[in-house]
Parts: structure tokens; C-alpha cells; sequence
């Protein structure tokens, strides 16, 4: 777990980028019944703008909400740091694949495959079938490697507050 806020801001750019290039390419994939190299492309070209967004929700909005809860309600702050790890990395998910799924259906009308009558039918469609992909994602993949990989990269005390 990061200790100081710059430690969390490095922390969260590698976890929302693997988050986000991850689930990018499984809801293209799911878009298309299809899983190739045409689909990693698509999903990499409307990465940037996916990463961008997520980045600013995950660390204006729903970081603080999902540690205060978490912390008010999960764990406490002298819990083992594994029990830490697994409450905030849940309550980080919900919301982030509410308001993700939300963006993806937005980008599916803007795109041109669907009306903006259809709107809350995709967002609806896609929170379920982002969550079953997201949660074991984050709590079996990118959960232990993100923190493995930043703590090789950042031993503790190397990033100073």
C-alpha cells in the first residue's frame, strides 16, 4: 500500500493503466463476440482518452469515497496490510466499473452503434458483465502485480512525501 500521496499518485497511474488497457480490450472484445490483434488495436486507440477519464475519477472521486468507506466500515487502520489491500481494492471496483460502464456506453453512441435512446439499456447491460471481469482482475491480477512491480520499482521510503 502506497504510504504518502505521492506514492498513491504513482501507484494509482500504474493500477488505472493496467485497469483500463485490460478491460478496454475485454469490452471490445465482448463488443465484437471476438478476441485478436484488431481488437487489442481498437481498444488501444480509444485507450487515451478511457485512461484520462478513469484516472481523474479514480483520484478525484472515488479513491477518497472508497477508502472512507472502507476504512469505516471494512477494516481499520492498524488491520493487516493484506485485509487493507483487498477492502479498498473492492470498494475501488463498484464504483469505478459504475461510472467506467457509463463512459463505454457513451462511447458506444458517440461512436455511432447506438442511439441515445439505448443509453441506459448499455450502462445497465454493461455494469454486470464489466463487474464479473473487473473484480477478479483487480483482486487475483492486477492487484498483486501492480503492488509487486511498485515496490520493486519504489522501495519503501525511496518516494518522499
Amino acid at each position: 500500500m502506497p504510504q504518502n500521496k505521492r506514492e498513491s499518485l504513482i501507484f494509482t497511474v500504474m493500477m488505472c493503466f493496467f485497469m483500463v488497457f485490460f478491460m478496454s480490450i475485454y469490452n471490445v472484445a465482448c463488443h465484437h463476440g471476438a478476441l485478436n490483434l484488431e481488437i487489442v488495436k481498437d481498444a488501444w486507440i480509444g485507450f487515451p482518452i478511457a485512461y484520462c477519464f478513469a484516472m481523474c475519477c479514480d483520484w478525484f472521486l472515488v479513491s477518497g469515497l472508497a477508502k472512507g468507506f472502507a476504512f469505516r466500515f471494512l477494516v481499520k487502520p492498524e488491520s493487516e496490510p493484506f485485509k487493507k489491500a483487498i477492502a479498498v481494492s473492492c470498494c475501488m471496483v463498484v464504483p469505478m466499473v459504475i461510472i467506467m460502464s457509463f463512459y463505454g456506453a457513451m462511447e458506444a453512441i458517440v461512436s455511432g452503434g447506438a442511439g441515445w435512446n439505448q443509453l441506459l439499456l448499455i450502462w445497465i447491460t454493461n455494469i454486470p458483465r464489466n463487474f464479473i471481469m473487473a473484480l477478479p482482475l483487480q483482486l487475483l491480477i492486477a492487484g498483486p502485480f501492480i503492488r509487486g512491480l511498485f515496490r520493486k520499482l519504489f522501495p519503501e521510503g525511496t518516494v518522499l512525501a
